[in-house]
């Protein structure tokens, strides 16, 4: 197989890592291929999203609510973010736990979150542009989110200025959310 999926931190995140062939002219590699991301326990995706941020922007802490969540698929194909998960899973022994990762673009890596996290990231270069694949389409009806610095939370985000949208500013605490997972 050509992709490695490794159990990250909180039980149902993964870290998915591909080879790539660099020669003196670069390198190449398959960045998706569906049947091997199957195999490795992924589900089916739907649809692929791309951001483009400037440096010290924080999008996020976003998911989709129950019955309509959403797993995602996460890379960082240019620049570098400080990436996290935050269980939503109010059965979980993780339930308000993060995990963060950094993810480049120097490497063929990708973070599985599945449904039940909210998702988000801080973008660490000048800029920064996003993949994520989903498994079901965007829903204003279902959109939701916690706030990205609520401190019951105590997410160690990088130091440095936070650009945040006002969307995201107004986005409530864990304690004042009901996700329905």
């Amino acid at each position: 197989m050509r992709f490695t999926a490794t159990p990250y931190r909180i039980p149902g995140l993964l870290l998915v890592e591909g080879r790539s062939f660099p020669d003196e002219r670069g390198f190449f590699m398959e960045s998706f291929r569906s049947d091997e991301f199957q195999a490795l326990g992924l589900p089916i995706f739907v649809q692929d999203n791309l951001s483009r941020s400037a440096q010290g922007v924080v999008r996020g802490l976003h998911y989709q609510k129950a019955p309509q969540a959403v797993a995602k698929l996460v890379r960082c194909v240019r620049g570098r973010i400080f990436d996290v998960a935050v269980d939503l899973r109010r059965g979980s022994a993780f339930f308000g736990k993060w995990a963060s990762i950094e993810l480049s673009d120097d490497g063929n890596r990708w973070f599985f979150i599945p449904a039940g996290f909210a998702h988000g990231f801080y973008t660490l270069s000048d800029s920064a542009d996003v993949t994520y694949k989903v498994t079901g389409y965007w829903s204003a009806d279902v959109d939701a989110g916690i706030r990205w610095n609520d401190p019951e939370l105590g997410i160690a985000w990088p130091k440095g200025r936070a650009i945040v949208s006002a969307k995201d500013q107004e986005l409530p605490l864990l304690s004042q959310s009901d996700p329905g997972f």
